[in-house]
Protein backbone atom coordinates (compact mmCIF):
# COMPACT_ATOMS: atom_id res chain seq x y z
CA UNK A 1 0.00 0.00 0.00
CA UNK A 2 1.50 2.87 -1.08
CA UNK A 3 -0.79 5.69 0.42
CA UNK A 4 -0.43 7.26 3.98
CA UNK A 5 -2.34 4.90 5.78
CA UNK A 6 -2.85 7.08 8.96
CA UNK A 7 -4.47 10.03 6.90
CA UNK A 8 -8.58 9.98 6.92
CA UNK A 9 -8.86 7.32 9.90
CA UNK A 10 -12.71 9.11 9.83
CA UNK A 11 -14.44 10.24 6.39
CA UNK A 12 -13.19 13.78 5.59
CA UNK A 13 -15.74 16.56 6.52
CA UNK A 14 -15.30 20.53 4.64
CA UNK A 15 -16.23 22.48 2.51
CA UNK A 16 -15.24 23.08 -1.75
CA UNK A 17 -15.94 26.03 -3.50
CA UNK A 18 -17.00 24.37 -6.92
CA UNK A 19 -20.85 24.13 -6.64
CA UNK A 20 -21.23 27.75 -5.63
CA UNK A 21 -18.05 29.50 -7.00
CA UNK A 22 -17.45 26.86 -9.85
CA UNK A 23 -14.20 28.31 -11.06
CA UNK A 24 -14.25 31.59 -10.51
CA UNK A 25 -13.35 31.67 -6.72
CA UNK A 26 -10.76 33.81 -5.32
CA UNK A 27 -8.92 34.32 -2.07
CA UNK A 28 -11.63 36.15 -0.70
CA UNK A 29 -14.34 33.46 -1.18
CA UNK A 30 -11.99 31.00 0.61
CA UNK A 31 -11.54 32.65 3.14
CA UNK A 32 -15.20 33.80 3.66
CA UNK A 33 -16.12 30.69 3.66
CA UNK A 34 -13.30 29.70 6.05
CA UNK A 35 -14.02 32.37 8.70
CA UNK A 36 -17.49 30.90 9.08
CA UNK A 37 -16.21 27.01 9.27
CA UNK A 38 -14.37 28.32 12.29
CA UNK A 39 -17.01 29.76 13.62
CA UNK A 40 -19.98 27.76 13.37
CA UNK A 41 -18.59 24.58 12.27
CA UNK A 42 -15.37 23.40 13.39
CA UNK A 43 -16.48 22.18 16.97
CA UNK A 44 -18.48 19.72 15.02
CA UNK A 45 -15.85 18.16 12.96
CA UNK A 46 -15.36 20.32 9.64
CA UNK A 47 -11.97 21.46 8.55
CA UNK A 48 -11.35 20.81 4.89
CA UNK A 49 -11.26 24.07 2.95
CA UNK A 50 -11.20 23.15 -0.67
CA UNK A 51 -10.37 25.44 -3.59
CA UNK A 52 -11.19 23.96 -6.46
CA UNK A 53 -10.47 23.75 -10.39
CA UNK A 54 -8.50 26.30 -12.34
CA UNK A 55 -6.73 28.32 -9.59
CA UNK A 56 -4.12 28.97 -12.25
CA UNK A 57 -6.68 30.71 -14.31
CA UNK A 58 -6.71 34.88 -14.58
CA UNK A 59 -9.87 36.38 -13.65
CA UNK A 60 -10.84 36.72 -17.52
CA UNK A 61 -10.36 33.10 -18.44
CA UNK A 62 -13.24 31.99 -16.28
CA UNK A 63 -15.96 34.84 -16.12
CA UNK A 64 -18.29 32.21 -17.41
CA UNK A 65 -18.81 28.25 -16.21
CA UNK A 66 -17.64 27.25 -19.82
CA UNK A 67 -13.97 25.97 -19.66
CA UNK A 68 -12.34 27.93 -22.49
CA UNK A 69 -9.78 25.92 -24.71
CA UNK A 70 -6.17 26.94 -24.68
CA UNK A 71 -5.76 29.49 -21.87
CA UNK A 72 -2.63 30.67 -20.53
CA UNK A 73 -2.37 29.73 -16.81
CA UNK A 74 0.06 30.90 -14.33
CA UNK A 75 2.97 28.11 -14.24
CA UNK A 76 6.20 27.90 -12.80
CA UNK A 77 9.52 27.66 -14.76
CA UNK A 78 9.25 23.75 -13.22
CA UNK A 79 6.25 23.26 -15.21
CA UNK A 80 4.01 23.24 -11.72
CA UNK A 81 0.62 25.51 -11.90
CA UNK A 82 0.80 28.37 -9.31
CA UNK A 83 -1.92 30.22 -8.16
CA UNK A 84 -3.59 33.33 -10.31
CA UNK A 85 -2.25 36.75 -8.29
CA UNK A 86 -5.36 38.52 -9.07
CA UNK A 87 -7.28 36.08 -7.84
CA UNK A 88 -5.15 35.19 -5.03
CA UNK A 89 -3.04 38.31 -3.83
CA UNK A 90 -1.77 36.47 -1.23
CA UNK A 91 0.44 34.44 -4.08
CA UNK A 92 2.48 36.93 -5.44
CA UNK A 93 6.21 37.06 -5.69
CA UNK A 94 6.39 33.31 -5.39
CA UNK A 95 4.84 32.55 -2.43
CA UNK A 96 2.09 30.48 -3.76
CA UNK A 97 -0.62 29.63 -1.79
CA UNK A 98 1.52 28.92 1.21
CA UNK A 99 0.32 32.18 2.81
CA UNK A 100 -3.54 31.46 2.02
CA UNK A 101 -2.66 27.89 3.95
CA UNK A 102 -1.25 29.33 6.63
CA UNK A 103 -4.15 31.87 7.01
CA UNK A 104 -6.46 28.48 7.02
CA UNK A 105 -4.15 26.63 9.30
CA UNK A 106 -4.68 29.85 12.00
CA UNK A 107 -8.15 29.24 12.24
CA UNK A 108 -7.51 25.49 13.18
CA UNK A 109 -8.76 23.84 9.98
CA UNK A 110 -6.67 22.40 7.21
CA UNK A 111 -6.59 23.62 3.27
CA UNK A 112 -7.03 21.21 0.14
CA UNK A 113 -6.73 22.43 -3.11
CA UNK A 114 -8.52 20.73 -6.85
CA UNK A 115 -5.92 19.53 -9.68
CA UNK A 116 -6.41 18.19 -12.95
CA UNK A 117 -4.53 15.03 -14.44
CA UNK A 118 -1.25 15.20 -16.08
CA UNK A 119 0.81 17.93 -16.88
CA UNK A 120 -0.24 21.76 -18.72
CA UNK A 121 -0.23 21.88 -22.14
CA UNK A 122 1.42 24.81 -22.43
CA UNK A 123 4.15 23.43 -20.70
CA UNK A 124 4.36 20.34 -22.97
CA UNK A 125 4.54 23.01 -26.43
CA UNK A 126 6.71 24.83 -24.83
CA UNK A 127 9.27 22.33 -23.70
CA UNK A 128 9.97 23.73 -20.51
CA UNK A 129 11.73 22.13 -17.78
CA UNK A 130 11.26 19.29 -14.94
CA UNK A 131 12.57 19.41 -11.31
CA UNK A 132 15.51 17.11 -10.77
CA UNK A 133 15.49 15.92 -14.30
CA UNK A 134 16.72 16.37 -17.19
CA UNK A 135 13.30 15.91 -19.28
CA UNK A 136 10.89 18.26 -20.52
CA UNK A 137 7.55 18.47 -20.26
CA UNK A 138 7.12 17.44 -23.91
CA UNK A 139 9.76 14.70 -23.18
CA UNK A 140 7.08 13.34 -20.63
CA UNK A 141 3.64 14.53 -21.72
CA UNK A 142 1.19 11.78 -23.34
CA UNK A 143 -0.38 14.17 -26.27
CA UNK A 144 -3.17 11.81 -26.97
CA UNK A 145 -4.44 11.77 -23.61
CA UNK A 146 -6.82 15.03 -22.96
CA UNK A 147 -9.71 15.59 -20.95
CA UNK A 148 -12.79 15.17 -22.61
CA UNK A 149 -14.34 18.38 -20.73
CA UNK A 150 -10.98 20.32 -19.88
CA UNK A 151 -8.14 20.96 -22.42
CA UNK A 152 -5.87 22.30 -19.73
CA UNK A 153 -3.77 19.12 -19.32
CA UNK A 154 -1.88 16.27 -21.11
CA UNK A 155 -1.55 12.92 -19.16
CA UNK A 156 1.33 11.59 -18.38
CA UNK A 157 3.36 8.88 -20.19
CA UNK A 158 3.70 6.11 -17.23
CA UNK A 159 6.21 4.20 -19.34
CA UNK A 160 8.84 7.04 -18.84
CA UNK A 161 10.39 6.90 -15.51
CA UNK A 162 10.58 11.31 -15.73
CA UNK A 163 7.08 11.34 -14.99
CA UNK A 164 7.01 10.22 -11.57
CA UNK A 165 10.12 13.09 -11.03
CA UNK A 166 7.42 15.57 -12.26
CA UNK A 167 4.39 14.37 -9.85
CA UNK A 168 7.47 14.25 -6.85
CA UNK A 169 8.10 17.51 -7.57
CA UNK A 170 4.52 18.54 -7.68
CA UNK A 171 3.39 17.27 -4.45
CA UNK A 172 7.08 18.32 -3.37
CA UNK A 173 5.68 22.05 -4.05
CA UNK A 174 2.06 21.09 -2.10
CA UNK A 175 4.21 20.23 0.68
CA UNK A 176 5.84 23.32 0.81
CA UNK A 177 2.56 25.47 0.63
CA UNK A 178 1.56 23.54 3.60
CA UNK A 179 -1.76 21.31 1.07
CA UNK A 180 -3.63 18.84 3.49
CA UNK A 181 -5.90 17.30 0.65
CA UNK A 182 -5.51 17.22 -3.13
CA UNK A 183 -8.63 16.52 -5.30
CA UNK A 184 -7.16 15.16 -8.59
CA UNK A 185 -9.45 15.09 -11.39
CA UNK A 186 -9.93 13.49 -14.78
CA UNK A 187 -9.16 10.06 -13.43
CA UNK A 188 -11.86 7.88 -14.31
CA UNK A 189 -13.15 8.60 -17.97
CA UNK A 190 -10.12 9.56 -19.97
CA UNK A 191 -10.31 9.73 -23.79
CA UNK A 192 -7.94 7.81 -24.49
CA UNK A 193 -8.92 4.39 -24.19
CA UNK A 194 -12.96 4.82 -23.75
CA UNK A 195 -13.31 1.40 -23.60
CA UNK A 196 -11.38 1.34 -20.44
CA UNK A 197 -12.87 3.64 -18.03
CA UNK A 198 -9.77 3.10 -15.08
CA UNK A 199 -7.33 3.40 -17.69
CA UNK A 200 -5.39 6.21 -15.15
CA UNK A 201 -4.37 3.63 -12.85
CA UNK A 202 -0.74 3.76 -13.26
CA UNK A 203 -0.98 7.34 -13.10
CA UNK A 204 -2.87 7.24 -10.12
CA UNK A 205 -0.07 4.84 -8.57
CA UNK A 206 2.50 7.48 -9.38
CA UNK A 207 0.22 10.51 -7.79
CA UNK A 208 -0.29 8.16 -4.59
CA UNK A 209 3.78 7.02 -4.44
CA UNK A 210 4.56 11.07 -4.77
CA UNK A 211 2.50 12.16 -1.82
CA UNK A 212 4.08 9.62 0.18
CA UNK A 213 7.63 10.83 -0.80
CA UNK A 214 6.60 14.53 -0.07
CA UNK A 215 6.89 14.38 3.85
CA UNK A 216 3.37 16.21 4.53
CA UNK A 217 0.13 13.72 5.20
CA UNK A 218 -2.36 14.63 2.86
CA UNK A 219 -5.81 12.91 1.77
CA UNK A 220 -5.85 12.14 -1.92
CA UNK A 221 -9.33 12.41 -3.37
CA UNK A 222 -10.02 11.15 -6.83
CA UNK A 223 -12.54 12.51 -9.28
CA UNK A 224 -15.09 12.68 -11.29
CA UNK A 225 -17.08 9.23 -11.02
CA UNK A 226 -18.08 6.63 -11.21
CA UNK A 227 -14.74 4.88 -10.23
CA UNK A 228 -14.78 1.43 -11.00
CA UNK A 229 -16.12 -1.11 -8.23
CA UNK A 230 -14.29 -3.99 -9.87
CA UNK A 231 -11.04 -1.80 -9.12
CA UNK A 232 -11.92 -1.02 -5.46
CA UNK A 233 -8.99 -3.30 -4.24
CA UNK A 234 -6.53 -0.67 -5.96
CA UNK A 235 -8.29 2.58 -5.35
CA UNK A 236 -8.40 1.00 -1.67
CA UNK A 237 -4.18 0.88 -1.84
CA UNK A 238 -3.71 4.39 -3.62
CA UNK A 239 -6.45 6.72 -2.26
CA UNK A 240 -8.14 8.04 0.48
CA UNK A 241 -11.88 8.73 -1.17
CA UNK A 242 -12.94 8.62 -4.49
CA UNK A 243 -15.81 9.66 -6.37
CA UNK A 244 -18.81 7.10 -7.29
CA UNK A 245 -21.16 9.02 -9.33
CA UNK A 246 -20.73 11.62 -11.89
CA UNK A 247 -21.18 15.62 -10.53
CA UNK A 248 -24.23 15.22 -8.15
CA UNK A 249 -26.78 18.05 -7.95
CA UNK A 250 -29.71 19.00 -6.29
CA UNK A 251 -31.89 16.78 -8.72
CA UNK A 252 -34.19 14.26 -7.03
CA UNK A 253 -33.50 11.37 -9.56
CA UNK A 254 -29.59 12.02 -8.85
CA UNK A 255 -30.45 11.10 -5.26
CA UNK A 256 -32.38 8.45 -5.71
CA UNK A 257 -29.94 6.48 -7.91
CA UNK A 258 -27.27 7.16 -5.16
CA UNK A 259 -28.78 4.43 -3.13
CA UNK A 260 -27.99 2.09 -5.80
CA UNK A 261 -24.63 3.17 -6.12
CA UNK A 262 -24.39 2.88 -2.31
CA UNK A 263 -25.19 -0.31 -2.10
CA UNK A 264 -22.78 -1.53 -5.10
CA UNK A 265 -20.17 -0.11 -2.02
CA UNK A 266 -21.04 -0.71 0.77
CA UNK A 267 -18.78 -3.61 1.63
CA UNK A 268 -15.67 -1.42 0.39
CA UNK A 269 -16.38 1.25 2.92
CA UNK A 270 -13.46 1.07 6.07
CA UNK A 271 -10.72 3.28 7.70
CA UNK A 272 -8.87 5.61 5.44
CA UNK A 273 -10.71 4.17 2.11
CA UNK A 274 -14.00 5.75 1.49
CA UNK A 275 -16.54 5.77 -1.45
CA UNK A 276 -17.42 9.38 -1.74
CA UNK A 277 -21.18 10.19 -2.67
CA UNK A 278 -19.42 13.89 -3.66
CA UNK A 279 -20.37 17.28 -2.40
CA UNK A 280 -23.57 18.59 -0.54
CA UNK A 281 -25.47 20.69 -2.75
CA UNK A 282 -27.98 22.36 0.05
CA UNK A 283 -28.14 25.85 0.91
CA UNK A 284 -27.18 29.08 -1.33
CA UNK A 285 -25.14 27.46 -4.48
CA UNK A 286 -24.75 28.18 -7.96
CA UNK A 287 -23.20 31.92 -7.78
CA UNK A 288 -20.47 30.52 -10.21
CA UNK A 289 -22.60 29.33 -12.63
CA UNK A 290 -24.34 32.49 -12.99
CA UNK A 291 -26.42 33.62 -10.01
CA UNK A 292 -26.67 32.21 -6.75
CA UNK A 293 -30.09 30.54 -5.72
CA UNK A 294 -31.40 27.61 -3.19
CA UNK A 295 -30.95 24.00 -3.63
CA UNK A 296 -33.89 23.04 -5.53
CA UNK A 297 -34.18 19.89 -2.62
CA UNK A 298 -37.15 19.75 -1.08
CA UNK A 299 -36.30 19.66 3.22
CA UNK A 300 -37.69 16.38 3.23
CA UNK A 301 -35.14 15.26 0.52
CA UNK A 302 -32.19 17.42 2.14
CA UNK A 303 -32.82 15.02 5.03
CA UNK A 304 -32.76 12.09 2.80
CA UNK A 305 -29.38 13.26 1.13
CA UNK A 306 -27.59 14.04 5.22
CA UNK A 307 -29.44 10.79 6.10
CA UNK A 308 -27.89 8.73 3.60
CA UNK A 309 -24.25 10.34 3.44
CA UNK A 310 -24.28 10.16 7.21
CA UNK A 311 -25.25 6.08 7.74
CA UNK A 312 -22.99 5.11 4.61
CA UNK A 313 -20.20 6.51 5.94
CA UNK A 314 -19.25 8.94 3.01
CA UNK A 315 -17.14 11.50 2.96
CA UNK A 316 -18.93 15.07 4.03
CA UNK A 317 -18.07 17.96 1.26
CA UNK A 318 -20.06 21.01 1.66
CA UNK A 319 -20.75 22.82 -1.96
CA UNK A 320 -22.78 26.02 -0.32
CA UNK A 321 -21.11 29.16 0.30
CA UNK A 322 -21.28 28.79 3.88
CA UNK A 323 -21.34 32.87 4.16
CA UNK A 324 -24.29 33.03 2.46
CA UNK A 325 -26.28 29.88 4.26
CA UNK A 326 -25.24 30.08 7.73
CA UNK A 327 -27.92 32.35 8.42
CA UNK A 328 -30.10 29.53 7.42
CA UNK A 329 -31.17 28.00 10.56
CA UNK A 330 -32.72 25.13 8.84
CA UNK A 331 -29.42 24.23 6.88
CA UNK A 332 -27.33 24.72 10.19
CA UNK A 333 -29.06 22.61 12.01
CA UNK A 334 -28.57 19.48 9.55
CA UNK A 335 -24.69 20.43 9.27
CA UNK A 336 -24.72 20.55 13.40
CA UNK A 337 -27.05 17.72 14.22
CA UNK A 338 -24.13 15.70 16.42
CA UNK A 339 -26.03 11.96 16.48
CA UNK A 340 -26.46 11.99 12.83
CA UNK A 341 -22.49 13.05 12.47
CA UNK A 342 -21.24 10.66 14.95
CA UNK A 343 -22.99 7.83 12.82
CA UNK A 344 -21.09 9.07 9.92
CA UNK A 345 -17.53 9.59 11.97
CA UNK A 346 -17.66 6.85 14.19
CA UNK A 347 -20.38 4.23 12.57
CA UNK A 348 -18.97 0.79 11.66
CA UNK A 349 -20.22 -2.05 9.15
CA UNK A 350 -22.81 0.24 7.68
CA UNK A 351 -25.21 -1.92 5.18
CA UNK A 352 -28.38 -1.87 2.99
CA UNK A 353 -30.85 -3.79 5.43
CA UNK A 354 -34.10 -4.43 2.75
CA UNK A 355 -35.29 -2.73 -0.02
CA UNK A 356 -38.78 -2.44 -1.93
CA UNK A 357 -40.30 -0.08 -4.66
CA UNK A 358 -41.13 2.45 -1.74
CA UNK A 359 -38.88 1.99 1.09
CA UNK A 360 -34.76 1.60 1.41
CA UNK A 361 -33.11 0.84 4.92
CA UNK A 362 -29.96 0.75 5.90
CA UNK A 363 -28.17 0.01 9.57
CA UNK A 364 -24.90 0.35 10.90
CA UNK A 365 -23.04 -0.22 14.32
CA UNK A 366 -24.44 -3.57 14.76
CA UNK A 367 -28.27 -2.05 14.44
CA UNK A 368 -27.65 1.23 16.69
CA UNK A 369 -28.59 3.10 13.46
CA UNK A 370 -31.38 2.53 11.13
CA UNK A 371 -32.24 4.72 8.53
CA UNK A 372 -35.45 4.41 6.58
CA UNK A 373 -35.92 5.98 3.55
CA UNK A 374 -39.11 6.65 1.91
CA UNK A 375 -38.14 6.53 -1.94
CA UNK A 376 -41.81 6.95 -3.69
CA UNK A 377 -43.78 9.86 -4.22
CA UNK A 378 -46.89 9.17 -1.58
CA UNK A 379 -46.27 9.16 2.59
CA UNK A 380 -45.63 6.00 4.30
CA UNK A 381 -45.59 4.43 7.45
CA UNK A 382 -42.81 2.10 9.20
CA UNK A 383 -42.28 0.74 12.75
CA UNK A 384 -39.03 1.50 13.39
CA UNK A 385 -36.42 -0.26 16.21
CA UNK A 386 -34.50 2.10 17.90
CA UNK A 387 -36.15 4.62 20.54
CA UNK A 388 -34.70 8.33 19.10
CA UNK A 389 -35.37 10.25 16.02
CA UNK A 390 -31.89 11.78 15.30
CA UNK A 391 -33.29 14.69 13.14
CA UNK A 392 -36.50 15.43 15.29
CA UNK A 393 -34.33 14.92 18.56
CA UNK A 394 -37.11 13.57 20.01
CA UNK A 395 -38.28 9.87 21.39
CA UNK A 396 -40.14 7.84 18.77
CA UNK A 397 -43.57 5.84 18.42
CA UNK A 398 -44.32 2.48 17.71
CA UNK A 399 -45.20 3.57 14.36
CA UNK A 400 -43.78 7.14 12.33
CA UNK A 401 -44.47 8.10 8.92
CA UNK A 402 -42.18 9.38 6.42
CA UNK A 403 -42.74 12.49 4.07
CA UNK A 404 -42.42 11.46 0.47
CA UNK A 405 -38.43 11.17 -0.55
CA UNK A 406 -38.04 11.81 3.05
CA UNK A 407 -35.97 9.67 5.47
CA UNK A 408 -36.19 9.04 9.25
CA UNK A 409 -33.15 8.26 11.21
CA UNK A 410 -33.33 6.54 13.87
CA UNK A 411 -30.98 5.01 16.67
CA UNK A 412 -31.18 3.47 19.84
CA UNK A 413 -30.20 5.61 22.52
CA UNK A 414 -29.73 4.63 26.15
Amino acid sequence: MNKCSSVAQRPPMGWNSWDCFASRATEEDILKNAEVMERRLKQYGWEYVVCDIQWSAPPTAVNDPVYKPFIKLKMDSYSRLVPDEIRFPSSSCGKGFAPLAEAIHNKGLKFGIHIMRGIPRQAAHSGTGILGSSATASDIAEFGSISRWNGDMYGLDPDNAESQKYYDSLFELYAQWGVDFVKIDDICNTNMFPHNPYSASREIEMYSKAAQKCGRPMVLSLSPGPAVVEQAWHLTANAHMWRITDDFWDEWRLLRDMFDRCERWQTHVGAGSWPDCDMIPIGKIGAGFGSQRDTLFTKSEQVTLMTLWCVFRSPLILGCDLAATENDDWTMSLLTNEEALAANQEGWNPRLADKSESLVTWISTGGKYAAYFNISDERIEVEPIGNWNVWKKAGLGKAENIEPHGALFAMKKE
